[in-house]
């Protein structure tokens, strides 16, 4: 079975020459800069062959990293990157946006005080007509909009729309974190949107394998079905390694198997995004 990762990010630090946005330093993952070489030690160990990397938020809107990673292991990575929706509207932009060497799609994070107000003031819109013009995928992280997400969904039913980390807060615990899961899957109905079933060890209050969140992953890969459900980890935010990642799909969820577990587990993600397709 090919493993595929549907969310890694890599960074670096920040410094004069490479600045963050202000105010940005203590929302990092980790405390130092992750390279692609540790993700790709880390993927060797666990038997993961490949994964989408995610520029991550406190970086800013900028994807230099994620593409040289791209560049250097093509057949390791690929990238959804970060568009910078507050400038001006560019369509001929997202027009050429698949032509950078590595790159899938788009990535946008509407989960705090920055760029929320970007998606439920509508400030965004042009760019869901110009990605479905243009046939580029999006992922979106979002939790607690999921009824704005539904009606872009709708609206552009050629939009390919991925939700980030099953579509709840990431900061939050189970159960209280599970209260707006109904939402997540009423967008199950859309055939345009899929969910990556990734980051779920950190919701949960346990210790591995994580049983308070098994019921959620069901329902999450029972309402999109497994070719719309992609397994992933944001591995520098996990509260454990990689491997357990892994087999807590692999090896904790009977009722995931076969082809099922295979769509999952990478297969579904490929498919999606047209990257590492296979037969």
């Amino acid at each position: 079975m090919q493993i595929t990762d549907s969310q890694l990010h890599v960074w670096g630090a920040n410094t004069p020459q490479r600045p963050w946005p202000a105010g940005r330093d203590g929302e990092a993952q980790r405390p130092y800069p992750i390279p692609a070489e540790a993700l790709l030690f880390q993927m060797d160990l666990a038997g993961v062959a490949g994964a989408v990397l995610v520029p991550p938020s406190w970086e800013g809107d900028r994807n230099d990293l994620a593409l040289a990673a791209a560049r250097c292991y093509p057949e390791r990575f690929a990238v959804m990157g970060r568009f910078p929706l507050q400038e001006a509207p560019d369509p001929g932009r997202v027009a050429q946006w698949k032509s950078q060497a590595g790159m899938l799609g788009m990535r946008f994070t509407f989960h705090n005080e920055h760029n929320r107000h970007l998606l439920l003031e509508g400030r965004a819109d042009w760019l869901w007509a110009a990605a479905e013009r243009h046939g580029v995928p999006v992922m979106v992280l979002a939790p607690g909009a999921m009824p704005a997400l539904e009606r872009v969904a709708r609206r552009h039913p050629g939009l390919k729309m991925v939700l980030d980390h099953a579509g709840l807060a990431v900061h939050e615990k189970a159960p209280q974190v599970l209260a707006d899961l109904p939402n997540v899957l009423a967008l199950a109905n859309c055939p345009n949107v899929a969910v990556k079933v990734s980051g779920l060890p950190a919701l949960s209050t346990q210790a591995y394998p994580f049983r308070d969140v098994h019921d959620t992953l069901r329902q999450l890969v029972e309402a999109f079905g497994p070719q719309r459900a992609f397994w992933g980890t944001d591995l520098t935010r996990m509260p454990c390694g990689y491997r357990e990642c892994i087999d807590l799909f692999t090896a904790e969820l009977p009722w995931l198997k076969g082809a099922d577990l295979e769509w999952v587990m990478g297969r579904g993600l490929c498919r999606w995004l047209d990257w590492r397709v296979i037969p």
